[in-house]
């Protein structure tokens, strides 16, 4: 399909920069199938929107401090992690890599370094930290939090981005993004989902930066996805498809956890256990097996994220919500607002 069918203009002052406080205040879009008419709730309605038996899929990936500021001689010298490839080694998006060559050292905050050991055909590096301190170690001496450039441009990142840009379920360390959807959630918001009796269950899908990457091509077919790495444990996806069976709806909390249910899920409907990379690329036209609806935030035009969305309602319903939210007010990206989405 060409990328331009999932355009839209957004005005400028909808893109959040802060979220909201408490962060269950946000305001949620309900969007269901057919004509429907959208819905202008609060995601504090959660428990009233869903079902009892419904099972929310939650995303525990947590952010790392990514974003590194260096220099190589006098030349500065930006990366951004993306993946991991083993305890010393990650790839990496390089800021002026025109000035960076394979062996090259770069000298980071706080004694921290690293080599620029190999240039991948995407243009980003493999980066070997030296030392023998855990690189997580370093990243939390060395590094910020890696903002949505759409933030970042706007203002400099804080010591209060630490708090919010994580979301309350996040364990595993490993994400240079965070799972945006999940950021909306809150203690008093997850009591009263068990009290409605809305189960939740939590996967692993160590976010990259890669989701953050135009889509360059003019055909979707032409557009490669980058890596990212996540896991299902055996006893979740049991628990998933028991309630399915029992007549459960499986709503994923952000594209995250839809990529990673979609990617573990056979042609028979079963969610299995999984452990590996997945490149999952949905557009319109692709068959949803596992999950029966989505919260996630609103998303950026001629995006992946966007496309997933239109592939779920119908790129036409998508682009009427979208804006019915911008006509509205809605505050959009990472820091914005929530829709919930039932096909």
């Amino acid at each position: 399909m060409k990328v331009d069918l999932f355009d839209f203009e957004l005005p400028p002052e909808r893109i959040a920069v802060r979220p909201v406080n408490p962060r269950d205040s946000a305001r949620m879009l309900v969007v269901e199938g057919g004509q429907a008419p959208f819905l202008d709730r609060s995601v504090a309605d959660l428990p009233q929107l869903l079902r009892r038996g419904d099972v929310l899929v939650f995303n525990d990936t947590r952010v790392i401090p990514a974003q590194l500021e260096g220099r190589r001689g006098e030349a500065k010298i930006g990366a951004t992690l993306h993946k991991r490839i083993d305890l010393r080694r990650w790839q990496a998006f390089v800021r002026n890599a025109k000035r960076l060559r394979e062996g090259d050292a770069v000298a980071f905050a706080d004694g921290v370094s690293a080599t620029a050991e190999r240039r991948l055909p995407d243009g980003s590096y493999v980066i070997h930290f030296a030392g023998d301190d855990p690189v997580e170690v370093l990243l939390e001496r060395a590094g910020q939090m890696p903002l949505p450039p759409y933030i970042a441009s706007r203002r400099a990142t804080d010591a209060q981005d630490r708090a919010d840009y994580q979301t309350m379920f996040a364990r595993e360390d490993g994400a240079v993004a965070a799972p945006t959807a999940a950021l909306h959630f809150t203690p008093r918001l997850t009591n009263a989902l068990a009290a409605a009796g809305i189960g939740s269950e939590t996967l692993t899908l160590h976010v990259g930066a890669g989701t953050f990457l135009p889509v360059k091509a003019e055909d979707t077919a032409d557009h490669a996805m980058h890596a990212e790495w996540g896991r299902i444990e055996p006893k979740v996806a049991q628990r998933l498809n028991r309630a399915r069976a029992d007549g459960g709806r499986i709503i994923a909390v952000g594209t995250t956890s839809l990529r990673l249910l979609e990617s573990a899920t056979g042609e028979d409907g079963t969610i299995r256990q999984f452990a590996g990379d997945t490149e999952i690329f949905i557009t319109p036209g692709y068959r949803f097996r596992a999950v029966d609806g989505l919260m996630t935030n609103f998303h950026l035009p001629k995006s992946t994220l966007f496309m997933l969305v239109s592939a779920l309602m119908g790129r036409e319903r998508m682009q009427a919500a979208y804006a019915h939210a911008i006509a509205d007010g809605y505050r959009f990206y990472s820091y914005g607002d929530s829709s919930l989405l039932i096909p």
